[in-house]
């Protein structure tokens, strides 16, 4: 178990193995985190670059960071190897549901809370809070930070997700279509797609910089994978995340599914039945999907490794660099700009 009740305090043992195991995997650990409070998120800070040396920086780089957000509104960060509690974040009035460290090492935090806000928090200077984000008028559940680090996505409970800058930390605007609470939000690799679930059994792709909605994926329940026996006959979604090459997505619902679909398809190219599911996060390489249940499991299932094909690795290289906008005013034909804007695929 990563984590357990009690105070804030580290334990750790060695994995069971020969020395020669031991020595040839780097001794690996168990290490157990007691946080004192339930936990309800968690994220992993990138690896800082070898050669980051801010004289300023409080924290030693580099350093592997977990951020665990709290039941009581809490948020303790923690240096990974070590255990060592770096900081205990207090701002938040209730529970800290979802965590997003900025992809590009700087330390920057991002926290969404059941108190209706989003804070913005500055690991590299002692925790301090950069800004509080306030616009939902419902529980916030989840928080992404686009891959390119200049946008926030945040999802709550109004039935509308909320496209914030992180440059200026200002909202660019309210993405609604869906028709009821939504749960879950992720970017594309590239950053020029948004997806976003919610409890009307839907997934939305949303074009970030422009807030067209491109497409919308239903999730019709297979009956021979219910349980009649059970109260839980629904499609409500609770996660959806892109795969690393940004040409599938994973979402777990209430019925008991775990579905990976096909961009360019509106159906699901492959299911997996599961009870219980909460999330579900793909590995960073590829090939293997987690997802995590209420009854404290984690499952590893195995995903279709992808080969890109020309066309769309030149897609997904352009797009990181340029916007929508950008796009469409470069002087090339209108099928290729559709293509390159995921108008078509």
């Amino acid at each position: 178990p990563l984590f357990s009740p009690g105070s804030c305090k580290t334990s750790e043992r060695k994995s069971r193995g020969s020395k020669a195991e031991g020595r040839s995997r780097g001794a690996a650990k168990e290490k157990t985190l007691e946080c004192g409070q339930i936990v309800w998120g968690l994220a992993f800070s990138a690896w800082p670059a070898a050669e980051e040396t801010d004289p300023a920086c409080a924290v030693a780089l580099p350093c592997l960071i977990l951020a665990t957000g709290l039941n009581d509104g809490q948020i303790k960060v923690w240096e990974v190897q070590t255990g060592h509690l770096l900081f205990s974040l207090l701002g938040h009035q209730d529970v800290v549901r979802d965590l997003s460290f900025a992809p590009n090492g700087s330390l920057i935090l991002v926290s969404a809370s059941r108190d209706k806000t989003l804070r913005v928090w500055d690991l590299s200077r002692d925790g301090r809070q950069v800004q509080v984000l306030s616009g939902h008028v419902q529980w916030v559940y989840c928080c992404s930070i686009s891959p390119d680090c200049s946008m926030l996505c945040s999802a709550a409970g109004e039935k509308s997700a909320l496209l914030w800058s992180m440059r200026s930390y200002t909202l660019i605007r309210r993405l609604e279509g869906h028709q009821s609470s939504v749960v879950s939000c992720d970017f594309s690799p590239d950053a020029a797609l948004l997806v976003t679930a919610s409890y009307d059994a839907c997934v939305i792709m949303w074009d970030p910089y422009t807030g067209e909605q491109l497409r919308t994926l239903r999730h019709v329940p297979l009956h021979s994978a219910v349980d009649y026996s059970s109260e839980v006959h629904t499609s409500s979604l609770r996660s959806v995340c892109f795969s690393p090459e940004g040409l599938y997505l994973a979402t777990v619902a209430d019925d008991r599914l775990l579905r990976i679909w096909a961009l360019e398809l509106r159906s699901p190219v492959a299911f997996a039945p599961m009870t219980n599911g909460l999330c579900c996060m793909y590995f960073p390489h590829g090939g293997f999907i987690a997802t995590g249940t209420r009854d404290g499991h984690v499952q590893f299932w195995t995903a279709p490794r992808v080969l890109s094909s020309l066309k769309h690795l030149c897609r997904k290289a352009l797009r990181t660099f340029l916007t929508t906008y950008q796009v469409l005013a470069l002087p090339i034909p209108r099928k290729l700009k559709e293509f390159l804007t995921y108008r078509t695929f």
